[in-house]
């Protein structure tokens, strides 16, 4: 069953009855340390399974399992945190199907979009099975050098082309279906996901993208050629980017975590054949009702 909702669609195939949850934190965090702590705590005493990742197993004194793991043995994953570590999350699950619910303890927070101050009661709206999920599609990233594939990886954001050395524009060929699109002449180009779009490439010019659209975009950065503009194209089509630098004149990097520095030839495959990640999403907020309140929109 499927609907859209303040231009966003929402499914529910996984809303499940809840007796397990997974406890996942940003490293090194004070705030996400306290409170995996309380949330442990107050899980425990519903009666709920807590499992952990190796950083929350450190604050609550749980044992650690890997993410990959708990996505396996849990019904939903609670991600305490910021939206990096809601994109490590979704890349280190794979094709797991698990809920995220993600609570924001850092800045702007697209993805963990749930404030402290409302995390227990929207969790107890959750254990009660008052929730919804959305899927949010993911770009499959590979990279093939000589015939050697060197990376696979997920996208949940964007991967990112870029140059490695200041002075330099980067030269890269566009090609969708086999098709060529154009070669990119700058400082570099952004494909981004629907959930990506209000992240690297909206300061770029790219659009912004509903979650459940089924598109990619392509986002060149300070083209040399003005008149290359944001590109929307089906997720359905199958990218392919061709490097035209010397070597390590350009750089890839992957929702802003992982990536490789590129070759002349070097060629990156995209393509959104991935399995989504699924995310809960508050009873009744709208996305437009999010967009305003992360990027200051006032309403006439």
């Amino acid at each position: 069953m499927s609907s859209f909702v303040g231009g966003t669609q929402l499914t529910e195939p996984l809303a499940r009855s809840i007796a397990s949850v997974g406890l996942c934190v940003k490293p090194d965090s004070a705030a996400a340390a306290d409170a995996a702590r309380t949330l442990h705590g107050w899980l425990q005493a519903r009666g709920i399974e807590v499992h952990a990742d190796a950083e929350a197993a450190v604050a609550c004194g749980a044992p650690a399992r890997e993410r990959a793991v708990l996505a396996e043995k849990v019904d939903l994953l609670l991600v305490l945190g910021g939206d990096g570590t809601l994109l490590s999350v979704a890349r280190e699950l794979g094709a797991g199907e698990v809920p995220i619910l993600g609570v924001n303890l850092g800045t702007l927070g697209f993805l963990a979009e749930v404030n402290p101050d409302e995390q227990i009661a929207l969790l107890e709206d959750v254990l009660a099975g008052r929730y919804a999920v959305e899927p949010r599609m993911r770009l499959d990233v590979r990279v093939e050098r000589e015939g050697r594939e060197i990376l696979a990886t997920l996208a949940l954001n964007d991967a990112v082309f870029s140059r490695n050395d200041l002075s330099r524009m980067i030269d890269i060929e566009a090609r969708a279906d086999g098709v060529p699109v154009t070669r990119y002449h700058g400082d570099g180009l952004i494909v981004a996901t629907p959930t990506g779009s209000t992240a690297y490439t909206l300061s770029a010019g790219g659009p912004i993208l509903m979650p459940g659209s089924r598109v990619v975009a392509l986002t060149p950065i300070c083209p040399h050629t003005l008149t290359q503009r944001p590109l929307v194209l089906p997720a359905e089509s199958r990218l392919e980017i061709t490097v035209r630098d010397d070597e390590g004149a350009a750089q890839l990097t992957v929702d802003g975590q992982i990536g490789a520095s590129l070759r002349r030839g070097d060629r990156v495959r995209l393509h959104a054949e991935a399995p989504p990640a699924w995310f809960v999403v508050a009873p009744g907020r709208s996305r437009f009702e999010v967009l305003r309140a992360k990027l200051g929109w006032g309403l006439a």
